[in-house]
């Protein structure tokens, strides 16, 4: 088995062929002057294993030309951090639904798929090909245990992510807690957590994404206005568009931490272990 990855998860790929001992394929990338775009990757083994996160439609047109360059190649497809997995419904005639569509187009010549904390466990069922969803709460569970804290409190950001923070708090044998709004009045609004007192806590927000910030960067505010000794935030997915990482940091976070799915600067724990033990299974 050989890996190879698509130019926006270099560094992702290089790490799991490192976990697993395994020989990373190198690829050229270039674009056309019509923006057309090329890749020649080496020769593929019997097995590939290939990593991709579609984070932009660019990388999703490298995945598809990826795949066929490997045909004849038995693949293994892990998609790190999956583009357009959020429309997974119709909500209005003549809308695409945009999780189907992409799963359908990638399952093409591909053995196995393997997502990272993907958005909804109902987007595997699109897949033609066998399809998996592992979990990194136990490595952000390692990252919190190393950010020093005492008995930190959990916090999903809704009700709707509080399963996600318990399965993380269970790891540190943490409190857990999901957000809670409170309408104060036609203007204002009140975020805190649901049940448990945040005074004189140090809180990690948790999440599977952090697109924009907004909500977060809000709910940090109130949380240390309510006495909150000091407010972090991890997620999987880091995609911090409209410069949410900066908002977050402005919002007085102490700590923003996401994983490598979606590579940056704000990557501070890996999801190579993970893959490489589903990987082993």
């Amino acid at each position: 088995m050989k890996v190879a990855c698509t130019e926006k998860s270099q560094i992702l790929g290089s790490k799991v062929a490192k976990a697993l001992d395994l020989p990373l394929v190198y690829t050229q990338f270039k674009a056309f002057p019509d923006g057309e775009l090329y890749l020649k990757t080496g020769a593929p083994d019997e097995e590939t294993l290939l990593v991709s996160s579609t984070v932009d439609n660019q990388s999703l047109i490298q995945l598809l030309l990826m795949i066929d360059a490997c045909e004849g190649s038995e693949i293994t497809l892990v998609l790190p951090y999956m583009g357009y997995a959020r429309q997974d419904k119709r909500f209005n005639d003549g809308e695409p639904v945009s999780s189907r569509a992409v799963a359908r187009a990638l399952s093409a010549g591909v053995s196995r798929v393997i997502t990272v904390n993907i958005h909804e466990d109902s987007v595997l069922s699109h897949f033609r090909a066998p399809a998996e969803d592992i979990t990194l709460a136990p490595e952000m569970a390692r990252w919190i245990e190393g950010l020093g804290c005492d008995d930190p409190l959990i916090l999903a950001p809704d009700k709707g992510a509080a399963a996600f923070a318990a399965e993380i708090a269970k790891n540190g044998g943490w409190e857990t807690d999901h957000l809670s709004k409170t309408r104060l009045s036609g203007e204002e609004v009140r975020i805190a957590p649901s049940s448990v007192d945040a005074e004189g806590r140090d809180i990690v927000i948790t999440d599977d994404i952090i697109s924009t910030g907004g909500t977060l960067a809000t709910a940090a505010g109130m949380l240390k206005d309510g006495g909150a000794r000091s407010v972090h935030a991890a997620c999987v997915h880091g995609v911090f568009a409209s410069g949410g990482f900066a908002r977050l940091r402005a919002a007085g976070l102490a700590s923003v931490a996401s994983s490598d799915t979606i590579e940056s600067a704000a990557s501070t724990f890996s999801a190579a272990g993970m893959i490489a033990d589903a990987i082993r299974k």
